[in-house]
């Protein structure tokens, strides 16, 4: 697939709307209609426990999000790196230098620096590699600190990054507690899936300030309190759908920027469920070096969307 990248105003406009949409005072979903949605049971409950502890698992990982201790775009043709004052980009967790990096072309390569101990996909590293991006069949993974830590490629448009995990980042360790809405049966939705002809794209701004062409295999249309609602869905891989959605709550009570949500491959007449419960932050909402993508115009909601996951306050130091 085709990517670009334009300036980063693009992003910077997607993401001002985002946040701008949060800005009008709007009343919530008629009490009325509130009290006529059935209550929660138990069983439902314990499913969404459930569902949120394995999410809280997965981002304290030790290669979760809350691991990324940097993203380093690699402007010029070579850069030290390391914990080391004076290494070009330095790492905050890690061996003072870790060794040094190179970009020819397209093509990144890395080499350590003596007596310190790296791997390149799982196997010790002793000279000058290539390392391959995450768009390769094959990505690059360089081990370091005995496993703890990792890095890797990402590249975005014509630039190219290094992601930098640490099973001791600061952010790991002292992750605190994710705020939700209380789990709510009225927001387990009935929806219909409209595909788009076959290779259609749309155009997706990230956080970063890029924008490029994702999948974008068709629409899903809902219902909530009589008014209809559509949201353009990504490819979420396996027949499933990726919504990337803001709603009246982005920036007064959930994350500002959006949040995200994962949907079941639509059965043979193109119903869906969306599990409003299940709205995630994305990873910008817990790391600065994440790329997140942001809701394209077409997925701002004029709707409170009172379910899932709220603004994540970081524990104070």
């Amino acid at each position: 697939m085709t990517r670009h990248m334009t300036r980063a105003g693009t992003a910077a406009a997607t993401l001002a709307a985002a946040l701008a949409l949060s800005a009008c005072d709007r009343t919530p979903p008629a009490a009325e209609a509130d009290a006529q949605r059935p209550p929660t049971s138990q069983a439902m409950i314990s499913t969404e426990a459930e569902w949120r502890a394995e999410r809280r698992a997965r981002l304290v990982a030790e290669d979760g999000w809350t691991s990324l201790i940097g993203l380093h775009w690699l402007e010029l043709r070579a850069h030290y790196v390391g914990s080391d004052a004076t290494s070009g980009i330095r790492l905050a967790n890690g061996p003072p230098k870790l060794g040094l990096v190179q970009r020819d072309g397209d093509r990144v390569y890395f080499t350590p620096e003596r007596d310190v101990a790296v791997t390149l996909d799982g196997a010790p590293l002793k000279g000058r590699a290539e390392l391959h991006d995450d768009h390769a069949e094959a990505p690059g993974v360089l081990g370091f600190d005995d496993g703890k830590g990792v890095l890797t490629v990402l590249r975005r448009g014509q630039r190219k990054a290094l992601r930098v995990r640490h099973a001791d980042a600061a952010t790991r360790a002292g992750f605190g507690s994710i705020e939700y809405w209380p789990v709510d049966p009225g927001w387990l939705v009935d929806a219909r899936f409209i595909a788009h002809p076959a290779g259609r794209t749309i155009e997706i701004a990230s956080i970063t300030g890029g924008v490029e062409p994702m999948a974008n295999p068709g629409v899903v249309e809902f219902e909530r309190d009589g008014t209809a609602y559509r949201l353009e869905a990504l490819d979420g891989g396996e027949g499933g759908l990726f919504l990337i959605l803001a709603d009246r709550t982005s920036g007064h009570g959930s994350y500002g920027a959006g949040r995200y949500l994962d949907v079941a491959a639509p059965d043979a007449t193109g119903r869906v469920s969306l599990n409003f419960n299940r709205a995630y932050n994305p990873p910008c909402a817990f790391t600065p070096f994440a790329t997140c993508p942001l809701p394209p115009p077409e997925n701002r909601l004029d709707l409170a969307v009172t379910a899932g996951e709220m603004a994540y306050a970081a524990p104070a130091n």
